[in-house]
């Protein structure tokens, strides 16, 4: 029994049905990935926001590892390619780092809210 035919470009309905359905899949699964992203970003915006009050760092090159690490193992454990899981984290990581960046620059365009707090705080003592 033969699947397809190529000249003729047909497909056999349980083929075309089983695509169709495990297509169906990837789309749900992608779907959940975009919004855990989103999930992702609005956490990480809110690190951004308090790490630029508090004048740390965009990046910690530590936390970065250990989540690298951590990831891989995850990987490992799902019988994902380690290597492709630490390259899609270090796409995530850059993005996030980018924000925190943007995020710090634009709290530096005047008084920082932590050096704003701490002259009200002041005032009013």
């Amino acid at each position: 029994m033969t699947t397809s035919n190529a000249a003729t470009g047909d497909v056999d309905p349980a083929v075309r049905e089983e695509l169709t359905r495990l297509r169906d899949s990837i789309d749900n699964i992608d779907a959940a990935v975009v919004h855990m992203l989103a999930e992702r970003f609005k956490c990480t915006q809110q690190v951004g926001r308090l790490k630029a009050e508090h004048r740390l760092p965009p990046a910690d090159p530590g936390r970065e590892a250990r989540q690298i690490a951590r990831l891989r193992a995850l990987a490992e454990n799902a019988k994902l390619d380690p290597a492709f899981a630490e390259k899609f984290l270090n796409f995530i990581i850059a993005e996030v780092i980018r924000h925190h960046e943007r995020i710090a620059d634009d709290s530096t365009g005047g008084v920082t809210p932590s050096a704003n707090r701490a002259t009200t705080s002041a005032a009013g003592e």
